[in-house]
């Protein structure tokens, strides 16, 4: 695709958001968010900027994948401007996140629910996913996870089932974030719980009413995991290889 912006007035906005970036890939400082805001309500020319940007990230230099790029997508869907849309769905036909597999599962309808914050069935399917990866098909009894099937899961389909939660939710949702708040409250489950809001006035949530399915729930609160039998089977996905393999998770 032609960039019809001129180029120095896309890579003047490129080195200012890059001059707001932190060495967190999990966050977006609040300056970064005012120069995409700006630039999203300049119109068309302010939007192509934003998708030219998102394009050279992704698919002309093929950068690593930060909540940036979630963030970019995430404004741009926003659009009501033709043109804009037609560009992103022809650049990102199915989202910015790569769908790797081990297990050639097909991870599209799941990309498509987070896109669209459908959050409340994207978490359903998570479940699903993860059962699948560990072996239990849908024709099986059981369809709970033990500690014992984490290991089971592919590292890949993990990593990719947890990137695709922190990018379309701006790096607040995902298995790697409700780790890192377990680790930074020193393995402590009741602060995670309190941190992450599964716990409403010292009592645990009733699913699924009680529990929050927006952009606006606290870090961490989803993808939802059973606890009705207790904390192994969550310590083992928090321990799981997909971890140790990207130490920026």
């Amino acid at each position: 695709m032609t960039n019809i912006q001129p180029k120095y007035c896309i890579d003047d906005i490129y080195n200012k958001i890059n001059k707001t970036l932190t060495e967190d890939i999990h966050s977006i400082p609040h300056e970064t968010k005012k120069i995409l805001e700006k630039c999203f309500n300049e119109g068309e020319q302010g939007q192509l900027i934003l998708l030219n940007i998102l394009i050279l990230r992704r698919l002309t230099n093929e950068h690593e994948l930060i909540i940036l790029d979630g963030l970019l997508f995430d404004y741009l869907m926003k659009s009501n401007i033709n043109n804009i849309k037609e560009k992103l769905y022809y650049s990102f036909p199915n989202g910015i996140v790569p769908l790797k597999s081990s297990l050639k599962m097909n991870y599209e309808i799941l990309q498509k629910l987070l896109i669209e914050k459908n959050f409340k069935e994207a978490d359903k399917l998570t479940q699903k996913y993860l059962c699948s990866l560990a072996g239990l098909n849908e024709n099986n009894k059981r369809q709970w996870l033990y500690f014992t099937d984490i290991s089971l899961i592919p590292a890949e389909d993990l990593y990719t089932i947890d990137l695709l939660w922190q990018m379309y939710s701006q790096g607040k949702f995902g298995f790697s974030i409700q780790r890192k708040i377990w680790i930074f409250n020193n393995y402590n489950w009741n602060k995670l719980w309190q941190q992450i809001g599964w716990i409403h006035k010292g009592v645990m949530r009733r699913y699924p009413q009680e529990f929050i399915w927006t952009i606006n729930a606290p870090t961490g609160h989803l993808p939802l995991f059973n606890q009705l039998r207790g904390n192994q089977v969550l310590a083992s996905l928090f321990e799981h290889i997909a971890w140790k393999n990207n130490k920026k998770s």
